[in-house]
């Protein structure tokens, strides 16, 4: 095990997340992370639906920032990111979607040295899957290959949330990320196959389970953020 590791810092974005933000949290808390000291940064990227209140209590024990304008979950990541202080920092969304029992999983790579990142893939392994969305499925297939196309990596989930990475890797690529909505999928992967081709970095993805919810139940995106990530991935790919 990497004896240089001892702090884990978890960025959660919320935005109008009032029925899960409470359980997500609670869930993080309890996620083991091999006995490693355990930092939440919490980001409000300004909510409206009552999330901002509960967050507020939060503050006892966790770090919560607060947004005054909502600008996207591609910033409240990189309000996020600006406040860690872990050795590897560990992306959650706010929802009910990823387990977060599943950390230790996703940092054995790093734990033993044979990674930088780590991408948590839904199309992985024999972990259960909820079964939801087959347009989803096929259309975050295609963007995994466009980007795969672009970057020359051979990732099976390039639009997972859960992106595990070290604090160097961090450090290269937080002044170039721009995006503000959920092109930061897309940005992020650029950034990484840059360093990737320099052989400063080296990335892993394992499998994860996944508990895909409805629209009814707040889920966001939709084709419009497709299209965005499209431009995302020829953008970042092409530019500096």
């Amino acid at each position: 095990m990497n004896e240089k590791i001892r702090k884990i810092s978890i960025v959660i974005p919320v935005y109008n997340e009032k029925k899960t933000i409470s359980r997500i949290v609670e869930d993080v808390e309890r996620a083991p992370v091999f006995g490693l000291e355990k930092e939440i940064i919490i980001i409000d990227d300004c909510s409206t639906d009552g999330s901002r209140e509960i967050m507020q209590e939060m503050m006892k024990k966790n770090k919560v920032i607060f947004h005054s304008i909502n600008m996207g979950k591609g910033a409240a990541l990189r309000t996020g990111f600006k406040n860690v202080s872990g050795d590897v920092i560990i992306v959650q969304d706010a929802d009910l979607e990823y387990n977060p029992q599943e950390y230790e999983h996703l940092l054995m790579p790093v734990m033993e040295g044979k990674a930088d990142v780590v991408y948590g893939s839904r199309f992985q392994d024999g972990r259960p899957h909820g079964v939801l969305h087959h347009w989803h499925y096929i259309g975050n297939k295609l963007l995994t290959m466009f980007s795969n196309m672009m970057t020359d990596l051979n990732l099976t989930d390039m639009e997972s949330c859960y992106k595990v990475f070290t604090r160097e890797i961090l450090e290269q690529i937080i002044h170039k990320l721009k995006s503000n909505r959920f092109g930061f999928e897309p940005e992020f992967t650029a950034r990484i196959a840059r360093l990737v081709k320099l052989n400063k970095c080296r990335v892993y993805e394992v499998g994860i389970s996944y508990s895909g919810r409805t629209y009814g139940e707040g889920k966001k995106i939709g084709w419009k953020d497709g299209l965005e990530a499209i431009w995302c991935i020829i953008k970042y790919n092409l530019s500096k």
